[in-house]
């Protein structure tokens, strides 16, 4: 039953990002640093049933992305100022830290790697590349200063459990920060390239046709990855079928070193 349940919240902290931006972060578990990165809407009090089964063996953190939770919100946005912050968020979390990233979470992942932060390893769950096309009306609201419209357009078109969406008015004007993350939709192939970290690409074998094919286009492009699919799963992943596979890949690196 503990696989069920929420754990409590870790111990805060919170960094600065490079423009001055406040960042709040929560840190649980010892053991080797990994962040955790939430996608659209994801706030770090979202990761800790995922963040609580890999404390068993890592240093888990997981951040409140800008403009949500406990994070500032300096502007203007721009998808170089998210990087800032979790280069900030790694730099607290510890030297070498591994990093996962959920939906959009994922993409802003790898665009930070592709940049230059270096990472132990990286694991990414549905990077939703192809949604940025079909959520443009999405954008035309944001930039028309429809935020609530647009937030219901979003949760019409999405896997957000229903138990979640009250609260989640406060974070509409981030939808337009994911969309920038996403860029065009198109799967970024020269950005992937220039990803030279391990990379474990996973999907739901229960998801849409289209979200796997682009996780298998996604894995194709990166120079060092692996694709993973689990049965039965979709978007909205079961923490406790995610965390063992993520162990695993995450470990193996590792454990040669550990046994010299």
């Amino acid at each position: 039953m503990d696989e069920v349940s929420t754990p409590p919240a870790g111990v805060r902290g919170r960094v600065v990002s490079r423009d001055g931006t406040p960042i709040a972060y929560e840190r649980y578990g010892e053991g080797p640093p990994l962040v955790l990165v939430s996608g659209a809407l994801g706030t770090a009090a979202g990761e800790r049933l995922l963040g609580g089964l890999l404390a068993r063996r890592f240093s888990v953190v997981a951040y409140d992305r800008r403009g949500r939770g406990g994070s500032g919100d300096g502007g203007p946005y721009a998808v170089e100022r998210e990087v800032e912050d979790l280069a900030a968020v790694v730099a607290a979390a510890g030297p070498g830290a591994a990093l996962h990233g959920t939906g959009t979470g994922g993409a802003l992942v790898l665009a930070a790697v592709a940049a230059g932060l270096p990472a132990g390893a990286v694991t990414v769950f549905e990077p939703p590349y192809a949604a940025a096309a079909e959520r443009r009306r999405v954008a035309e609201l944001l930039g028309g200063g429809r935020p609530a419209e647009a937030l219901d357009l979003f949760l019409a078109e999405s896997t957000v459990p229903a138990g979640l969406r009250p609260g989640l008015a406060e974070l509409a004007h981030t939808l337009a920060y994911d969309l920038a993350v996403l860029g065009d939709g198109a799967v970024p192939e020269r950005l992937l390239a220039r990803v030279h970290a391990r990379v474990l690409v996973v999907d739901g074998g229960a998801s849409p046709a289209g979200t796997r094919q682009v996780a298998r286009a996604v894995t194709a492009a990166l120079p060092r990855a692996r694709h993973r699919t689990l049965t039965g799963q979709t978007h909205e992943v079961a923490p406790h079928v995610l965390a063992p596979v993520l162990e695993e890949f995450l470990g193996e690196e590792r454990e040669p070193a550990e046994a010299a």
